[in-house]
């Protein structure tokens, strides 16, 4: 027999009141049918509830224990309509979002706390992962959106909505130690703007680190873009999947890296940032969902991103679109 919420109703009007009588007031009924639903509950859970007699009646040993968690059920089933409204608006459930490692340092933390200022009800489930990782999860409908480096595979233009946030420009890293001999090899060359912005034939002969092709193509091809207009053929060094591992390898003395600025943020012990003298090429971070499952959680996210992107509060030190 399925149970019923106004048995369980019942049942704690009778156990707080100990008398079938008073009970029966309380609820606006007749004792008998409370009587009956009472014994139908008891039926149902195959346990006796009540000890009674001609005065009154006791919890059983199996009632007082059930009794808090029978409040507890009633509490949260009373609470169903008002979470269901909040569902529908978009004030509460949960979202996972997918980032990009260069998001971390400049568009994730201020897109967040718009985000969660509007709608603090909301669970967000954060990962790191690379833009082809991240459309594989979407189409497959394992995360809900995406913070990724376009573009977005021409496969799935029908299939996946792209809402361009921020363009910055490529700045380099490098060592302390590799800073310092470049500035004293251009200082010799008369160059005195050295220790400022860095020509980028100055660092033809030094070794490039980069994430691989495979797993960020546009933002590789942005890179060897920009020595090919520049007359050179970069030398690849080291590969990494994650900017602070980029990063990390730079310090270690292992070779420059071109990252986008917002990687200034990504103090590291032994690392400075140079603007590049050349043009600067632009990378540009989006995010991706799908066209036809936009929940309410999504929407709202979606429109606070637009919003953010429009009125470029609290924006990190980069273009917004």
């Amino acid at each position: 027999m399925a149970l019923d919420l106004r048995q369980l109703r019942y049942f704690v009007a009778v156990a707080e009141e100990r008398h079938f009588g008073r009970a029966a007031s309380r609820l606006s009924m007749t004792q008998p049918p409370l009587s009956q639903q009472i014994m139908g509950l008891e039926e149902a859970l195959g346990a006796p509830l009540f000890a009674r007699n001609r005065r009154n009646v006791e919890l059983t040993p199996v009632g007082r224990d059930l009794l808090p968690e029978v409040r507890r059920l009633l509490a949260l089933a009373d609470r169903l309509p008002a979470l269901a409204q909040s569902l529908a608006r978009g004030e509460a459930g949960e979202l996972s979002l997918a980032f990009v490692s260069t998001a971390d340092y400049g568009l994730l933390p201020p897109l967040m706390r718009a985000f969660t200022e509007r709608y603090p009800g909301v669970r967000l489930q954060l990962v790191e992962s690379t833009s082809d990782v991240q459309v594989e999860e979407l189409v497959a409908g394992r995360i809900d959106a995406g913070l990724m480096i376009p573009p977005v595979p021409p496969r799935y233009a029908g299939q996946l909505s792209y809402l361009p946030l921020m363009r910055e420009p490529l700045v380099v890293a490098m060592s302390d130690d590799t800073a310092r001999l470049l500035d004293e090899r251009l200082a010799k060359e008369g160059d005195a703007s050295a220790e400022q912005a860095v020509p980028l034939h100055a660092l033809a002969d030094l070794p490039l680190v980069v994430f691989p092709r495979r797993l960020a193509p546009a933002f590789y091809d942005i890179i060897m873009d920009c020595y090919a207009r520049a007359g050179i053929a970069p030398r690849i060094g080291q590969e990494a999947i994650q900017m602070q591992t980029i990063v990390s390898l730079v310090s270690a003395g292992m070779g420059v890296a071109l990252v986008p600025r917002s990687l200034c943020n990504l103090r590291r012990t032994g690392v400075v940032y140079r603007p590049l003298r050349d043009a600067q090429p632009l990378v540009e971070t989006g995010l991706l969902w799908r066209s036809d499952d936009v929940s309410p959680v999504l929407g709202g996210f979606v429109d606070v991103a637009r919003g953010w992107r429009a009125s470029g509060d609290d924006a990190p030190a980069s273009s917004l679109i």
